[in-house]
């Protein structure tokens, strides 16, 4: 039996989405900018992907831009609106549970003169809307926070956030790194006050390489990367016809009876943490329902390594994640486990199970009963 538990790292494509992708490689495989019409018709898949998206998240389509993918998105939020606001000012708040995207551009930004502040989340992995309003200063100029932690699924209060950004000063530009957030979520920009967010298509049954950054027509932004002046100028170079097509494809069909889909997997999310509290030695830090992300459910195990523990799960057919796949390259102590307050020996011994639209209880069950066989095991080991 094979049970795929690592949705928060990348989902499969779903078939349409393919079927819609190899058409427009095969098929409709004109250059955007031609003339021609094979050229209009690769341009008109462009435009209905914008539309696709601006609708699900009641935008403009001028205000969504293409990107290669989330860490792309992030970056150009970040590291260019910095860098087209900067006579305003050099102060940027942000949180101790960022991924690595918002970190590493925030960190370059520091290099070049900027002041970041981090702010700290508690045990329910949330910002203190009394500490953000206090970090705010004449010179802050951007607010950078995620929606959904990549780790243990906590909801960042984004409306309320706003709320107390644009109280303080309605000209600091409000950034949401929204990659866990949405397809799982409904997202309102306008109505949450919301200037910049981040998403990538793989994150929801989508291809990966290709995201998006929405960015309120108000915002000024320099572009990242410079060329043929495509997309309004923001974002040189041809665009990525195929995976674009795909991800609207992806938008569209995720919010397709939404709701029906987000209430299946809160009852997995559920479900899997009732599983998980019979094993002993198991600490969930997830929230459950509506209080943290549908998708995710982070738990510690006492005794044993998350990587053996991930490796011993792999060997049954179970995939699992023991951090962000984007970090993994760069193993650290998470920010996010400390933050929320994991005890120190326990860091290094949590697991994230991430769910999809394709998930059964049945799979959920397997992964408990192969939990109760392996972990006496691992853990008679650990201890010789």
């Amino acid at each position: 039996m094979e049970v795929y538990f690592d949705n928060s790292a990348t989902t499969r494509v779903l078939e349409p989405v393919r079927d819609l992708m190899v058409k427009v490689m095969m098929e409709d495989y004109g250059n955007p900018s031609a003339k021609h019409k094979k050229g209009m018709e690769a341009e008109q898949y462009v435009k209905e992907a914008a539309e696709i998206i601006a609708g699900t998240l009641k935008v403009s389509p001028k205000e969504i831009l293409f990107t290669s993918g989330g860490s792309e998105s992030n970056n150009m939020a970040l590291i260019e609106t910095a860098m087209a606001n900067k006579r305003a000012g050099n102060h940027i708040i942000s949180t101790g549970i960022e991924h690595a995207s918002v970190y590493n551009p925030l960190a370059f930004l520091e290099e070049q003169g900027f002041s970041v502040t981090y702010l700290p989340v508690n045990e329910k992995g949330h910002v203190s809307l009394e500490a953000l309003e206090a970090a705010i200063r004449p010179e802050t100029i951007l607010v950078s926070i995620m929606y959904v932690n990549n780790e243990i699924g906590a909801i960042e209060p984004v409306e309320a956030i706003a709320k107390v950004i644009k109280k303080k000063n309605p000209a600091i530009l409000f950034h949401v790194d929204a990659i866990q957030a949405y397809g799982k979520l409904v997202i309102r920009p306008k109505r949450q006050g919301i200037d910049l967010l981040s998403a990538s298509a793989h994150k929801f049954h989508g291809p990966k390489g290709v995201g998006f950054l929405y960015i309120d027509q108000r915002v000024k932004i320099k572009p990242l990367i410079y060329g043929g002046g495509q997309q309004r100028g923001l974002r040189s170079g041809t665009e990525n016809v195929p995976g674009i097509a795909a991800m609207g494809e992806a938008a569209k069909l995720i919010y397709t009876d939404h709701g029906e889909k987000i209430r299946a997997l809160v009852s997995l999310k559920d479900y899997m943490i009732e599983r998980l509290s019979e094993i002993d030695g198991v600490t969930v830090n997830s929230l459950p329902g509506d209080q943290s992300a549908p998708q995710i459910v982070s738990a510690s195990f006492s005794g044993t390594r998350s990587e053996v523990l991930l490796h011993a799960l792999e060997e049954k057919g179970i995939y699992v994640s023991s951090g962000s796949a984007c970090s993994s390259n760069h193993p650290a102590v998470s920010g996010t486990l400390k933050g929320i307050g994991v005890k120190t020996e326990l860091l290094d011994s949590t697991l994230r199970f991430s769910f999809g639209i394709s998930n059964t209880k049945e799979e959920i069950d397997y992964c408990i009963d192969m939990l109760k066989e392996l972990l006496p095991v691992l853990r008679r080991y650990q201890r010789g």
